[in-house]
């Protein structure tokens, strides 16, 4: 197994998704990402690793014309080709106002219709650490505080239905990899003319912007995706008043599993430099593991920190414990 598909494995295990039994409702436009999502779910299926039911699902907004009608096709065939459920929604988007947030109201809310009827545990859709950079500098340059400049979540409650809206490449795949993957695999994914229109100051970010950037940073994408994941929100701010009632020793489990992830994140690390006095050796992988402790069902597990502490978790509660 190559990178790719280990990755997405590993990353579906941490976000603790089931791996049969289930229904999932995935999100192809007929780009890269996308394709690359449904490819290498369908690879795994093979592979015994991933075998929930898949139903593939494309909206077409309308605005392209006949450039639409082909992604549909596209996407309706190669669903086709791995022996999934096709489903399809059409609507036309109103171009007054932001014709990229009326465009995403439609097609989430066609997701959310297909998710409901198919009994789905999911929406899978396919943004990327380019997408989380690309959100950041976006917010930035609109003058979004705090809160506003917070990362996706890689799940979060899919509004208005029981199903999750989940994002599996979000954390570790950028597009060139994405893209890769679809060309290794002999899939020549679809190219949207709009995604190169610099009308959208997206666009610009992503083809002006962020290429500049990259000349200062090379890993300007991965610096971008883990600042906006250290970014606090509200929930987190909430929870650290929460946690300073109580003694700073212990944090209770019912009360962060209510944050969202980059939240969690922020409190994790704020309760830990009080406790140490500072951050110091503590990386990122640290407080994933910290992390795990906290969505994780198990009880009776560590987390170890350096200089020989631990984080441990038991009787609905977290335990800073000394060396």
């Amino acid at each position: 197994m190559d990178r790719f598909p280990r990755e997405f494995v590993t990353e579906w295990r941490k976000l603790e998704l089931p791996f049969k039994g289930e229904r999932a409702v995935v999100a192809v436009s007929g780009g890269a990402d996308s394709v690359s999502l449904l490819l290498v779910l369908s690879e795994l299926a093979r592979r015994r690793k991933i075998t929930n039911e898949l139903v593939v699902a494309h909206f077409d907004h309308g605005l392209r014309g006949e450039e639409s009608l082909a992604d549909a096709e596209f996407v309706r065939e190669l669903a086709g080709s791995l022996g999934y459920e096709f489903a399809l929604g059409r609507g036309r988007v109103a171009k007054k106002g932001n014709l990229e947030q009326n465009a995403r109201l439609a097609r989430y809310t066609f997701f959310a219709k297909t998710a409901e009827r198919q009994k789905a545990f999911a929406v899978l859709t396919a943004h990327t650490l380019n997408d989380q950079a690309e959100t950041f500098l976006l917010n930035l340059i609109r003058g979004s505080g705090p809160e506003g400049l917070a990362a996706m979540r890689p799940v979060r409650q899919l509004e208005g239905t029981e199903a999750r809206l989940v994002r599996p490449l979000l954390r570790w795949a950028k597009r060139e990899e994405t893209e890769e993957f679809c060309l290794a695999r002999g899939i020549k994914f679809r190219t949207d003319a709009m995604n190169r229109d610099p009308r959208f100051t997206r666009v610009r970010i992503r083809t002006e912007l962020l290429p500049l950037l990259k000349t200062f940073n090379p890993k300007i994408i991965e610096q971008l995706a883990r600042t906006a994941a250290l970014m606090p929100t509200a929930e987190s701010e909430s929870a650290n008043a929460a946690a300073g009632e109580n003694d700073v020793s212990e944090l209770k489990l019912a009360l962060l599993r209510k944050i969202d992830d980059p939240g969690l994140r922020n409190t994790l690390r704020q309760w830990i430099k009080a406790n140490r006095g500072s951050l110091r050796g503590v990386t990122h992988r640290h407080i994933e593991g910290v992390e795990r402790l906290v969505r994780s069902e198990k009880s009776g597990k560590t987390a170890e920190l350096p200089s020989g502490t631990v984080v441990r978790k038991g009787s609905g509660k977290l335990f800073y414990e000394p060396k």
